[in-house]
């Protein structure tokens, strides 16, 4: 029976099963009391294995990020209605308003942005790095880049075996040398730590941005992390942009960025030692591709070309090249 705010659901119908790492499954929902039909969006581990029972934590993080965070966060996200966690367990489900249903585009992961496009993105992960404020008393968000950078179920020789692969074959020995990697992942996470920490999102590429009528909007908070803007804005640009507009307009759209954070009253870095920073940054990115398995290999191939040719430009990365 209904109660005050509550109504008897009377149908339920799948409209659409993505299965991915995580599965999302679109569904729509009649009420009592009314014809209409309600859309939403339930994401969670459905189908665990031995390999997706380590993204449960990743999950719980998303979710906590929707129940604490998102209200206090000025940026374009999804409704989330419910999230369901089992913390001994480390598995959570979340249910969002069905952003499809509602008129939005998720972007392809494959999907090139221009230089506009990329523009109006960084936007939006700017407004969640002024929120840095929200790190304080929340320990709960780490430092997953520092953490990832010291990881041990991936060893050197299975991450040489993973970029030996089709991965690696547009980019140079040096870059696809696992040792080399991870030296340079941990000098950048060393670094990184050394400076003021912001709420970054953590896997800022093409697929985890959705577009509406209003402008763009940023999904999966999987990897919500504390960490240097430089890591999401470096990650960001270099997975969007084809590798020519990137090198055509990174150092305008980072200038942008800055001013952007300076607009509203955020301490940043000079231009010079922001630059610096930014071209740390890029073996982020590139780092979390080159551990990735579960994602289908055009795309894995795509980002690590890419976000590997990043650093190759970038050329500072530390220990690297």
């Amino acid at each position: 029976a209904a109660t005050s705010g509550y109504a008897a659901v009377q149908s339920v119908e799948t409209v659409e099963v993505i299965k991915t790492v995580a599965t999302k499954v679109r569904f729509a929902v009649t009420f009592a009391g009314s014809p209409a039909k309600r859309h939403f969006c339930l994401k969670g581990l459905l189908d665990v294995d031995e390999m997706t029972a380590r993204g449960g934590p990743t999950c719980v993080l998303e979710a906590d990020f929707y129940g604490k965070i998102a209200e206090h966060v000025d940026m374009r996200l999804p409704d989330c209605v419910a999230a369901v966690i089992d913390r001994d367990a480390q598995q959570a489900v979340i249910i969002m308003r069905d952003l499809i249903a509602d008129g939005a585009r998720f972007c392809s992961a494959l999907e090139a942005f221009t230089a506009d496009e990329a523009a109006a993105s960084l936007e939006q992960l700017s407004r969640l790095h002024r929120a840095r404020h929200l790190l304080d008393g929340r320990d709960w968000i780490r430092p997953r880049a520092a953490e990832l950078a010291r990881m041990s179920y991936i060893t050197p020789e299975m991450l040489q075996e993973l970029l030996d692969g089709p991965r690696g074959d547009n980019l140079t020995p040096q870059v696809r040398d696992a040792g080399r990697l991870l030296a340079a992942m941990r000098e950048l996470a060393d670094r990184d730590s050394q400076r003021p920490q912001f709420l970054i999102h953590g896997d800022s590429h093409a697929g985890n941005i959705f577009r509406t009528a209003d402008g763009p909007g940023v999904i999966d908070w999987q990897l919500l992390q504390r960490g240097g803007w430089a890591l999401d804005v470096a990650y960001h640009l270099n997975a969007v942009l084809p590798t020519e507009v990137a090198e055509q307009e990174e150092r305008r759209l980072v200038t942008e960025y800055l001013a952007r954070m300076r607009g509203h009253g955020m301490a940043m870095p000079s231009d010079g030692d922001a630059w610096d920073q930014y071209r740390e940054a890029a073996i982020y990115g590139y780092f979390l591709w080159s551990i990735t398995r579960r994602v289908d290999p055009p795309i894995i191939v795509q980002f690590t070309e890419r976000l590997g040719k990043a650093v190759v430009h970038c050329r500072d990365t530390p220990g690297f090249i």
